[in-house]
This record gives structure tokens, sequence and C-alpha cells, in this order.
């Protein structure tokens, strides 16, 4: 077993090659070339290309939005954002997407909410706009043309794997604090289960939470006895997951090992945890913005998992800019059933055989 942790330039750049997480110019070579004026130039005729999020408050997806805005003037996009009230908000994004339709767009940029906007999704592909998933691939994946997003069940992994490893053979006692216990997402199921696979914690349905065996063995790290006690709904916000903790530690005050959706229910969780007077539980999660990498520097999050979401909306922006002037269509990363836009693990503290990077490397490229 070893301990790997970048801190030099030079391997961090190594350690984000080997996570996937490549520059725009070398990904933008997935998304192919158009022989009519794409590129970082645009063409000479402007297209209409809608970015639809679920919320306008989460900062990934305002990050996600910014990006977006900077990038159409250089693509010669007429750029509509828009996006669901809150996590949830299906009708929210079937409006836009009908919005997107009568406009005339040439694309659809979403985060789509769950399954509850397949339907409005292929009437859009159906009336000719080019449709692209980012961050959550939609259930099943070919409901869109592509999907640009952070590998989710590995980004699981590899906290389950740290946290496997940070527990040294100590019994686990976990709470899972979820997205939704309503609605089927898999950004949702494939993080729960990423992590509990990094855990070395047999999963039941792989695209279900909450069905596997609530005590056992689990084997990651030194391994030892775990016993789940809540799978807790934060609909990914940080009162979500003050909530979500609350409600799991008034079943077992006892929890040692937390893991959540994205950081604001990880910040939320670890209020509840201070409140409560538990001050050494593991807490981990999945983003890697610039205020969650903050939260791993001064210890309220163990780990995180960095995405990128400024890569995946201008990835998406050239892509359709480029299709919509003759270029060719974007293309899957070799295994997958969507196009991987990166993954690393952040933290302060490395364990024992997952590659991770320090929060000084990630505060360089992180967004927020």
């Amino acid at each position: 077993m070893h301990i790997r942790h970048v801190s030099s330039s030079r391997t961090v750049r190594r350690a984000l090659a080997s996570a996937g997480i490549v520059g725009l110019a070398l990904g933008a070579a997935a998304c192919g070339s158009s022989d009519s004026g794409s590129g970082s130039s645009g063409g000479t005729d402007k297209i209409g290309v809608a970015l639809i999020t679920k919320d306008s408050s989460n900062p990934f997806f305002v990050a996600m939005q910014n990006g977006a805005k900077a990038d159409a003037a250089k693509q010669n996009v007429n750029l509509t954002v828009a996006s669901g009230k809150q996590e949830g908000d299906d009708q929210g994004q079937i409006t836009a997407i009908e919005d997107a339709i009568a406009r005339g767009d040439k694309g659809i940029l979403i985060t789509p909410m769950s399954t509850g906007v397949n339907a409005a999704i292929k009437k859009a592909r159906d009336a000719g706009l080019y449709v692209i998933a980012l961050d959550t691939p939609p259930d099943p994946a070919n409901t869109v043309d592509i999907t640009f997003a952070t590998d989710n069940r590995l980004a699981g992994q590899l906290i389950g794997k740290w946290a496997a490893s940070t527990l040294d053979g100590k019994p686990a006692t976990i709470a899972m604090l979820d997205l939704f216990n309503d609605k089927i997402v898999s950004v949702d199921y494939n993080r729960d289960q990423g992590f509990l696979e990094g855990m070395g914690i047999d999963v039941a349905d792989g695209k279900k939470n909450g069905d596997e065996a609530k005590t056992g063995k689990y084997t990651g790290g030194k391994g030892g006895d775990y016993t789940i006690v809540c799978n807790e709904p934060s609909n990914g916000a940080e009162d979500g997951g003050r909530t979500a903790m609350e409600n799991c530690l008034s079943k077992n005050p006892k929890i040692n090992v937390v893991y959540t959706i994205n950081e604001p229910a990880a910040v939320g969780a670890s209020t509840a945890l201070k409140a409560a007077g538990v001050n050494d539980a593991i807490v981990v999660s999945i983003d890697g913005g610039c205020a969650g990498v903050k939260a791993v520097k001064d210890g309220t999050i163990g780990a995180t998992a960095q995405q990128y979401p400024l890569k995946m909306a201008t990835m998406g922006m050239e892509a359709i800019a480029s299709i919509a002037r003759g270029g060719t269509k974007p293309t899957t990363s070799e295994g997958l059933d969507f196009f991987n836009t990166g993954v690393a693990l952040v933290t302060d503290k490395p364990a024992a055989g997952v590659d991770s990077i320090t929060t000084d490397a990630a505060s360089k490229i992180c967004w927020g």
C-alpha cells in the first residue's frame, strides 16, 4: 500500500491528466471541428443555445452559467439561461425546454432534474435540437445526444476509499445524506453507490439507494464492521443537510462517517454534528468548488472529489456551435456512455492507496 499525495505543479498536472482532467483545447478535440468557422472566433451566423440548470443558487450551477455566458460571445451564440426554482422542479425545466423549441434554438445544455424531464427532452430532439446533458447523465443515457460529466461513480469511489483507509480498521457508523428519496437521479445513486463500493460494502441494486445490508463488514482500507444508520434526503442544500444530519443523529448519536451528495449538504451536516457535540466524524463530499476546498482546508470536510463545471459548460457550448455550423458530433470517452470531464480527490490528510491533491493545488483550479 502507498500514499500518493500530490503537491508540485508537475505532479499535479500528471495526477489530473491520469484522472481525465485535460485542458479544454485537448478536450475540444473530442467535439470535432468545423470547416465553417467554429472555434474560439465563432461562426458568421449567430445561433441560439439554451442552458438549463437545476437551480440558479447552487455555486456549481452558478459557475456553469457564468462559464457558458463567458464563452457565448466567443462562439457567436445567443445564450438563454434558465433553471428550475430549486432541486426537484421538473416543471421549471420542462417549461424552459419548450421555450427553447419555440425560439428555434439549435441546441440545449441541461443538467436534467430527473426522469420526469425525459419526455420534454425527446420532444426537443424530435424538433431537431441537439441536446447535451451536463453533470447529470440522464436515465437512460441515450435520452440525450451526449453527456459531458464527471464520472460520478468514480467520484464516490474515491471518497469511499479515502474514508475506509482513514478509519484504519475502526467500526464505521455511517450516515448517508443523499439528494432525494422520491426521485431517481443518476448523479444521486452513482455517488451514493460509488461511496459504498469505495468503502468495500456490497451494493444490491447499483441504481437504487438504501437497499444494501445495513450491517456487515467493509473491506476497504484495513476493513472492519459497519452500520448504515440512515439514508436521508438533503436536496443538495445546506439547510437540507443540517436537517438530514439531525434526523440521522436522532437514530444513532455515535455516527462517525458521513457521506454527503455535495458540499452545501456537507456544511449543513457539519453544523448539526458540532451542535450535537460530535467533533471527530469523517465527513466526505463531492463538488470541489472554492468554498468546498476551503471547507476541506479548515477541516469542516475531510475530503472531497473535485469536478469541473466550467469545462462541462464550455465544451458543451463549443460542441453545439460546431455541430450547428457543420462540424462533427462529439463522442463518448472510451468504455463509458458519456464524455468524462475528470475528477480528483482533494484532501490535506492523504490516505494509503488513494491518489489525491492538496487544497492548495485544488484552490488553483476550483470554481465558484
